[in-house]
């Protein structure tokens, strides 16, 4: 369990971000390529959560602790409803190969962000939020428990990569 300070109302923003993103895509051409933007940032945003001791994971509950309040303060000024705080969980651990991953997607996502046009910036902004509300859900964060796992899979075979061989 995690001090996220999630809420159902932050969860909803999150769920309308990724319609916000979603939408236009279906309703358009439904290009695979037209998803890259928002799905990058996606990925980036569900593998923060378990960064639980670095910048990254202090991102990801701030984010989710931003769109939490501010949900909850929109909730309770238009409906007069309180808050309705909601469990959280992390999906697992990385190894110090799986966090090189991670690193390595980090950068990708900021290089795919300076090359990209305004819109795109956007989507990959709601990439990361929409991934780091929803990837501490505990519901969500079992289904993604594959995520950390194949992060640090893919950072032990690199290493092996790098040191077969080795005397």
């Amino acid at each position: 369990m995690t001090a996220t300070g999630l809420s159902l109302a932050g969860v909803a923003v999150a769920l309308i971000i990724m319609w916000a993103n979603f939408r236009p895509w279906w309703k358009g051409t439904r290009d695979p390529k037209a998803l890259l933007p928002f799905g990058a940032g996606w990925l980036l945003g569900a593998l923060a959560t378990v960064c639980a001791g670095g910048a990254l994971g202090w991102g990801a509950a701030g984010v989710t602790g931003l769109l939490s309040k501010g949900g909850n303060t929109a909730v309770s000024s238009l409906i007069g409803t309180g808050p309705a705080a909601l469990a959280s969980t992390r999906m697992g651990t990385l190894t110090p190969a799986g966090g090189i991953v991670v690193c390595i997607i980090l950068a990708g996502v900021v290089l795919l962000h300076r090359a990209s046009g305004k819109l795109d910036r956007r989507r990959i902004i709601g990439g990361i939020a929409t991934g780091a509300v929803l990837g501490f859900l505990p519901g969500v964060a079992a289904q993604l428990g594959f995520l950390p796992d194949a992060a640090n899979y893919i950072g032990a075979w690199g290493a092996a990569l790098g040191t077969k061989g080795a005397a």
